[in-house]
């Protein structure tokens, strides 16, 4: 199952892209063996000043035919990271082929997208700027197939 990250914004050089390109390199190392990945990242940017309504149509054309979707918002679902991982398992084991997570922009995820999501993701109950957010989702996804993999990287 290919995965793919849909954000508003662009990740420049420095600290933030460093980690996320770190992560989403070794997702794809461990994930290749896994049937998850290679995992992409697709940037979107309302350069008009549209809005989140704007924002979503350009996320919604990123996303793939028939791809999970999985919307990140604070407001969604506090899972631990093995349940993330089982999450991701079970979309591939049911022959999904893309599953998509959605990082809107400052003002978050447009409703009508959000209510769309086959699933809705919180990081935690604070709120996280949209960059960190990006990090913080690759290293999730690093440490789900590590989990699937058996592999140490993840303690209990």
């Amino acid at each position: 199952m290919k995965l793919h990250i849909c954000a508003v914004g662009r990740l420049r050089a420095g600290p933030e892209r460093d980690l996320f390109d770190d992560y989403l390199m070794r997702a794809d190392r461990t994930g290749r063996a896994l049937g998850l990945g290679p995992c992409t990242l697709h940037e979107v940017e309302d350069k008009k000043g549209g809005g989140m309504a704007a924002e979503a149509a350009l996320l919604d054309r990123a996303l793939p035919a028939g791809a999970v979707l999985i919307a990140l918002d604070e407001r969604g679902k506090l899972i631990s990271s093995p349940d993330f991982a089982d999450k991701l398992a079970g979309w591939r084991d049911t022959g999904r082929s893309d599953a998509a997570f959605v990082i809107g922009g400052a003002d978050g995820i447009a409703p009508d997208l959000r209510k769309r999501a086959d699933f809705t993701l919180s990081l935690g109950k604070m709120v996280w700027p949209h960059m960190l957010a990006r990090v913080m989702l690759a290293e999730q996804i690093y440490r789900a197939t590590s989990i699937l993999a058996g592999a140490p990287y993840h303690r209990v």
